[in-house]
């Protein structure tokens, strides 16, 4: 035994010294450059109970700009998701004990230390994400705005007193923190996606387990060591990375867990189908922010030149990876071709396709070559049926993963575009004549998120709101997401809301107290 201690210990610190290390061989585009990620906040492990852990497997994360493989991180797999579950429920105790400004306090303190850290949080979401750095500096701080409008939040979670019919009655109603919730994310908003709802969970009174896309983990887990520096307990806050290979088995593990009280999923309408029968069989709460298929019209009577500027925010935005991005433009006749020939005009002068970290850049890569697949696909689709080219219609010449902004006129509702959600930079524009037959058009789709349209009549744009079957419409307006809003959509779009006053009731459950004998 004597001759093996002092190997141990040469392993123990060999282990050590490789921790230290492995972050700083995580390196962006430009190895050695200004380019590098910031080893600070780069994690190679899963955070369970407060502690990182590494597994015997690990994963690549990679640039989709290059291709090139950024970091390895620890594919975590069934076993470390129910270790995760465990730590959530052993901390959320306490947790949820605490004085609400105590976790107001907490949240806040996370809140400073990412607008601290908000460049280099940026260029990590640049890096596995690929998005322009200045769009990814503004998912910092929208970010970051979800702790702390939810870490005043935390603070307004009001019961009630209600009238009894009997004298010798009170009656009461708290509310209280629903349990361990499982926080499922997408890679097109690496950090956002989880501080929405993250922060709501906490500022309730909960513990999570986040499941990071396998694409984008690094956001997921510099976000973990800065809780750890702003003192969330350990348990509180648990992050989970896995391969594609791994997602399923760690996906079940949090649906049917019976220590997991709560399921919150972004993503596609599909795999939220796959996870609500998962969460079935143990009656879990679920919130559910699913597909989109936004419609955006123009009608005569708006101002052209402001909805070209608003088109060109909301479909190009993160290059038409976002759920609330627009994925159908319905113009009416009398300005149809003014409307095509300004918004061509708009994307050929504003968009400049390239590397995230270059800083004329606005459009960076797709998020892999599956999505460039997929845009290539719908754009054949619709010029085999009569569709019409107007700008871009090929893959970018920057790289494999990069694709041209493209509009395309003469399109119908016949077409793929029209009938499912692109994902990608990608805007075809429908002609239509009158306003009953557009709003029939936007709200064919069995999913409803997001909607927009564009008019200058008050009387119009009351009816058209009030008609559209999406949770959020945006009226002269292409950018409508805001912390202090609701998020969320109807029909096949999802359930629940995220965000706003309304985001931590999906983390609270309502219990009546009756007090008698009084």
């Amino acid at each position: 035994m004597a001759t093996l201690l002092p190997r141990s210990a040469a392993v123990a610190r060999r282990r050590l010294l490789l921790r230290r290390l492995l972050p700083l061989l995580c390196l962006g585009p430009g190895r050695g450059s200004s380019r590098a990620l910031p080893a600070a906040l780069v994690r190679r492990g899963g955070l369970v109970g407060g502690r990182w852990v590494d597994t015997a497997a690990a994963f690549p994360v990679q640039d989709p700009a290059s291709g090139e493989e950024l970091c390895r991180i620890s594919d975590c797999g069934a076993a470390e998701a129910r270790a995760a579950v465990r730590a959530a429920h052993e901390a959320g105790t306490a947790w949820g004990r605490l004085p609400a400004k105590e976790r107001s306090v907490r949240l806040r303190r996370w809140y400073e230390l990412m607008m601290e850290n908000k460049e280099d949080l940026a260029r990590i979401i640049t890096a596995e994400n690929g998005k322009p750095l200045k769009e990814a500096q503004s998912e910092i701080v929208y970010s970051a705005s979800f702790l702390e409008w939810f870490a005043e939040e935390a603070c307004r979670i009001y019961g009630d007193v209600i009238p009894a019919s009997a004298k010798n009655r009170r009656l009461l109603v708290l509310k209280q923190p629903v349990g361990v919730a499982a926080i499922i994310t997408p890679w097109n908003f690496p950090s956002a996606m989880i501080t929405r709802k993250v922060g709501a969970a906490l500022a309730a009174g909960c513990t999570v387990v986040v499941k990071p896309a396998e694409d984008t983990p690094l956001s997921a887990l510099a976000l973990g060591e800065l809780a750890n520096q702003a003192g969330i307990p350990a348990g509180v806050y648990n992050v989970i990375p896995c391969s594609r290979q791994q997602t399923a088995a760690v996906g079940e593990v949090l649906c049917t867990d019976p220590l997991v009280s709560k399921i919150s999923f972004t993503g596609s309408t599909a795999t939220g189908k796959i996870l609500l029968k998962q969460a079935a069989g143990t009656v879990k709460r679920v919130s559910m922010e699913l597909g989109g298929h936004a419609p955006f019209i123009v009608f005569d009577s708006a101002n052209v030149d402001h909805a070209v500027a608003g088109a060109l925010a909301s479909k190009y935005r993160n290059s038409g990876q976002t759920c609330v991005c627009t994925n159908r433009f319905l113009v009416q006749k009398g300005i149809h071709d003014e409307f095509v020939e300004k918004f061509a005009k708009a994307i050929e002068k504003e968009l400049h396709v390239g590397n995230g970290f270059d800083a004329k850049t606005t459009q960076g890569p797709l998020i892999n070559e599956k999505a460039v697949e997929k845009v290539e696909k719908h754009i054949m689709d619709a010029v085999s049926q009569g569709a019409s080219v107007v700008t871009g219609g090929k893959r970018h010449s920057f790289g494999k993963n990069f694709f041209e902004p493209t509009l395309l006129s003469n399109v119908t509702t016949k077409m793929l575009c029209t009938q499912e959600e692109t994902f990608g930079p990608l805007a075809p524009v429908i002609k239509f004549e009158t306003e009953v037959e557009a709003v029939a058009i936007a709200n064919a789709a069995n999913v409803g998120l997001a909607g927009y349209f564009y008019s200058q009549d008050p009387a119009q744009i009351w009816r058209v709101a009030e008609q559209l079957e999406v949770g959020m419409v945006g009226v002269n307006e292409g950018i409508i997401s805001s912390v202090e809003c609701p998020f969320g959509g109807i029909k096949q779009s999802g359930l629940g809301r995220e965000g706003s006053k309304y985001g931590i009731d999906e983390y609270l459950e309502i219990k009546y107290v009756c007090f008698g004998g009084l």
